[in-house]
C-alpha cells in the first residue's frame, strides 16, 4: 500500500478493538485499537504501514489521530466502558511535543470520555531514542491519570534501570517468545520481569496468546491481564465486559485444579521425605558423628539424592559431602568446615525448620557444580543442626509436580 493513499483516503479507515482480558474477574477490561484499511473489498491491516521507517512520522501521527478519534467516537455511541490501549512510538509521541494527542484527548474528557481510561503504549525499542524527552513527556501525561505500558519488555534487559525509573502501569510481554527462547533462558527472563513489575507496582499483561498452553503460561506467571488471538480476535465494535468471561473461567477453573494437584503431589513427597528421616532420627548422635549419621540414610535416598550433608543452624558444615557416583556414595571430606549462610533463603529456612519442626523444599534453581536443575530437601534434626538432601534432575523430571 502507498502510504500518499493512506493518508489521502483517511475515510477508508476503521479502527477494530481487541479485548482485553483480566485474570481478577475474567471480564473483558480494555481493548486495543488497531487500524484497518479497506481496499476494494477486504480490511487490511496498517501494521506495516506504522512500522516502515520510510513512511514519514507526520503521516503516521495523522492516521493514528484518525483511527483514535473513530475508536473513542464508537466507544462513547455505544456506551462502551473499560480501558482503550494506543500504541505510539517514541518519534511520534515526540511530534509537537505530543500535544496533538493531548489536545484530542482533551476534546473528549469533555464528553464523559477520562482520561484515566487511556493506556499509551510504548515499545522498549523506542528507550533507544531520547529517553530523557520521551521521560518526560511520558511523566507529564500520567499527572492526567493516563497509564502508561511499556510493549515487549524483556526484548532487552539493558533497559530495566529506564524502566523502573519510568515507573509505568503495565508491563506487557511477548507471549510468543515461549515458542523462541531456551526453557531455562526465559524462565529466568521472566523471573527477572516478575520481580521488576512487583519492585515498581506494575501489572503483568501477556499478549499474543495463540494457543492454551500460552494461556496456561501467563496465568501460572502472574499475568493480571490476557490478550491475544486464542481468547478473541479484533472486531469492529468493542465487546461486552462478560461476554468472554465463560469461556476463560472454565480454563482457569481448569489450571486452578491442576495446580492443585501438582501441589498436593509434591506435598505428600515432602511428608514422605520426612517420615524416612524421623525413622533413623534416633541415630542422631550429634554434629562430631554426623557423617555416620549420614551413613545411615544414604540408603533411604538413593533413587531421589545426589548429595547430602548437615549443617549447624550459623550455615558452618558439620559432616563431610557424601555424594552419589553411578551406585555408590562417596565422602568428599574437604567439604567439612564451609559455610553455607550466604546463600539467598539459607537462614530464613533454618529458622522455620527450627520454629516449625518440619522439613522444607526448596524452589527449582541451577546447581553450581553440576549446571543442572535441582531442588534441596532439607530438615531439622535438632534445632541447631539440619540435614540437606540435594534432589537430583533425573528424578525431578520423572515428577512432574517437582518440576511445577
Amino acid at each position: 500500500m502507498d502510504p500518499l493513499d493512506i493518508v489521502g483516503n483517511l475515510h477508508k479507515i476503521k479502527p477494530v478493538f481487541q479485548p482485553i482480558l483480566s485474570a481478577i474477574n475474567h471480564g473483558v477490561i480494555g481493548h486495543e485499537v488497531l487500524a484497518r484499511y479497506k481496499q476494494d473489498d477486504t480490511w487490511l491491516s496498517l501494521g506495516s504501514f506504522f512500522h516502515d521507517p520510510d513512511v514519514p512520522e507526520e503521516f503516521k501521527v495523522e492516521v493514528d489521530q484518525q483511527v483514535l478519534q473513530l475508536a473513542i467516537e464508537e466507544m462513547l455511541a455505544n456506551n462502551s466502558d473499560g480501558m482503550l490501549f494506543i500504541n505510539r512510538n517514541a518519534k511520534q509521541l515526540m511530534v509537537n511535543n505530543g500535544e496533538d494527542l493531548m489536545q484530542l484527548l482533551l476534546q473528549y474528557e469533555e464528553k464523559g470520555f477520562h482520561l484515566n481510561r487511556i493506556v499509551i503504549e510504548v515499545t522498549e525499542h523506542d528507550f533507544d531514542e531520547d529517553f530523557e524527552s520521551l521521560s518526560h513527556l511520558l511523566l507529564y501525561y500520567k499527572t492526567f491519570g493516563i497509564q502508561i505500558a511499556v510493549d515487549h519488555v524483556g526484548a532487552k534487559s539493558s533497559n530495566i534501570d529506564r524502566i523502573r525509573q519510568l515507573e509505568p502501569h503495565i508491563l506487557k510481554i511477548d507471549t510468543s517468545i515461549i515458542r523462541t527462547q531456551n526453557g531455562d533462558v526465559f524462565q529466568d527472563i521472566m523471573y527477572s520481569l516478575s520481580m521488576l513489575a512487583h519492585r515498581i507496582g506494575a501489572a503483568l499483561l501477556f499478549e499474543n496468546i495463540e494457543d492454551d498452553f500460552q494461556l496456561y503460561f501467563a496465568w501460572k506467571h502472574g499475568s493480571r491481564y490476557y490478550q491475544g488471538f486464542y481468547l478473541a480476535h479484533p472486531s469492529f465494535q468493542p465487546v461486552d465486559h462478560t461476554s468472554l468471561s465463560m469461556k476463560i473461567s472454565e480454563k482457569i477453573s481448569g489450571y486452578i485444579q491442576r495446580e492443585k494437584n501438582l501441589l498436593e503431589q509434591r506435598h505428600n513427597f515432602v511428608k514422605k521425605w520426612e517420615q524416612k528421616v524421623r525413622s533413623v532420627l534416633s541415630k542422631w548422635e550429634g554434629p562430631k558423628k554426623a557423617d555416620i549419621f549420614i551413613q545411615s540414610i544414604t540408603e533411604q535416598f538413593h533413587e531421589e539424592s545426589f548429595r547430602m550433608f548437615v549443617c549447624h543452624i550459623d550455615g558452618q558444615q558439620v559432616s563431610s559431602n557424601f555424594r552419589k557416583k553411578t551406585d555408590t556414595w562417596e565422602l568428599e571430606p574437604h567439604k567439612r568446615g564451609s559455610n553455607w549462610a550466604f546463600r539467598p533463603y539459607f537462614l530464613e529456612n533454618v529458622m522455620q525448620m527450627k520454629a516449625l519442626n518440619t522439613g522444607l523444599l526448596s524452589g527449582l534453581y541451577s546447581d553450581i557444580e553440576t549446571k543442572e536443575m535441582v531442588r534441596t530437601f532439607s530438615f531439622p534434626l535438632t534445632d541447631q543442626h539440619f540435614l540437606f538432601i540435594d534432589l537430583r534432575y533425573a528424578y525431578l523430571y520423572d515428577h512432574e509436580c517437582l518440576l511445577a
